[in-house]
């Protein structure tokens, strides 16, 4: 009992605690009348980030292993049964199955989608042939399915019919607009360009196509007009001033604005396009970008929304344009914005992102391990100062074995922000500047 009140902090971290608090409708069926053996089934859902607690990118392979162990120390068949479907940020992927006393997969369910598996366990295993389902699916596959089943089911349990969300032109909403058709359907998707001054016109002109090519209902809304009128309101208090990421910020929040009034207008829930990277230094808009019901996409980090899109475009049809994806990212708050203006790139944060982040790794480690000291403290002060925006965004389907907000929360207010070590002339590398 001892040793299972030390792992209650990781399985409650890992979401079992919580399932069995809430009465999760997932079971894992292991039988066995040593203490021993309990332990090793409760210790291989903790191992995985717990399967009891939804899916994430360790896939099948974890699940096997959960079921393997107890078999290997009972020889036993073992039936494994998981549920399918969205519920809040988790997706539960399915994959029910049975092994036998040989350590063999004989029978497993369908992935993703309901299924329903008739076993007989005294058949001989020549027969499993007959209830064989296809191969569990890969990455990103797989990742891209638990996202479609997350939005989806999220939107129709919770009553909505259609979505609504802003199409920049860019990748990050251009792939969220993409799930939400293949979760939902063309006709319960809407999307909107809402331009501004800086938008750059192939911006527009591949908003318009992604529409296209998604079959979905493209509205367009400029919001010069808005700008200058809020501007003009903050002529007196902003007098003497620089231009600066004020300016910037209401732009992403007018936007919100035309995006909230179309969800109360006609009931629609607003999808968010941010991703796990932009989530984790803050930079994103509150009251902007931030604003809406789901945000499908929270969880994925950048470097893998590429990879998402790029398999998806191999499908059959390519709803994202090519230009889409080789343009640099941008916000398009001011002139000539690039992402590196204010971020390392992509594939040099995201590696922070996962060893900080996920892997509990100190900057130090990180720094140890070969990556640029300058760089690591800059990230690991944007992540820990992001803390409060990411208290204010809406959930998200979970995908990495650590998502924001369920799986990771820390104070806001603390006394413990990691800061370079001092140097003989103060600290060896510059604090990063926030973002609103």
């Amino acid at each position: 009992m001892t040793r299972l009140l030390r792992l209650y902090p990781q399985l409650l971290r890992t979401g079992f605690a919580e399932a069995v608090a809430y009465r999760a409708e997932f079971l894992i069926w292991m039988f066995s009348t040593n203490m021993p053996l309990v332990m090793l089934a409760i210790w291989a859902a903790a191992a995985r980030s717990g399967p009891v607690g939804g899916y994430s990118q360790t896939g099948f392979a974890a699940y096997y292993l959960c079921a393997l162990l107890v078999r290997l120390m009972t020889g036993a068949w073992i039936v494994y049964v998981n549920m399918v479907g969205g519920q809040d940020e988790l997706v539960f992927d399915g994959g029910s199955m049975v092994v036998s006393p040989d350590g063999h997969v004989v029978w497993r369910a369908a992935v993703f989608e309901e299924d329903l598996l008739v076993v007989d366990v005294d058949v001989e295993p020549s027969q499993q042939l007959e209830a064989r389902r296809p191969a569990w699916p890969g990455e990103p596959e797989e990742v891209y399915r638990a996202l479609v089943l997350g939005t989806g089911d999220y939107v129709r349990k919770n009553g909505f019919r259609e979505v609504v969300l802003g199409l920049s032109g860019g990748i990050d909403s251009a792939l969220t607009a993409t799930i939400a058709v293949d979760a939902l359907g063309p006709d319960a998707v809407r999307v909107v360009a809402m331009p501004s001054p800086y938008s750059s016109p192939e911006s527009v002109e591949d908003a318009r196509d992604v529409a296209a090519r998604l079959g979905i209902r493209l509205d367009e809304a400029s919001i010069d007009e808005a700008f200058k009128s809020y501007l003009a309101a903050l002529d007196d208090a902003f007098r003497g001033t620089e231009d600066n990421i004020a300016e910037e910020n209401l732009q992403a929040r007018i936007r919100g604005n035309l995006l909230m009034a179309l969800s109360n207008k006609f009931g629609s829930l607003v999808l968010t396009t941010g991703n796990k990277s932009e989530l984790a230094v803050g930079y994103s808009t509150l009251y902007g970008d931030m604003a809406g019901g789901f945000a499908p996409i929270k969880d994925v980090p950048k470097t893998l929304v590429y990879e998402l899109s790029r398999w998806r475009n191999e499908q059959g049809s390519a709803p994202i344009p090519e230009r889409v994806m080789e343009k640099p990212p941008s916000a398009e708050l001011r002139p000539d914005q690039k992402d590196t203006d204010s971020l390392p790139p992509y594939d040099v944060l995201d590696p922070i992102i996962e060893s900080y982040v996920e892997e509990d790794r100190g900057a130090e480690e990180i720094i140890a391990a070969g990556a640029d000291p300058e760089t690591v403290w800059k990230v690991v002060g944007m992540i820990d100062r992001a803390e409060y925006k990411r208290r204010q965004a809406p959930p998200g389907v979970k995908i990495t074995p650590k998502a924001f907000g369920r799986d990771r929360r820390m104070p806001i207010t603390n006394q413990y922000s990691r800061r370079p070590p001092m140097g003989p002339e103060g600290p060896t590398s510059p604090r990063a500047e926030g973002a609103e």
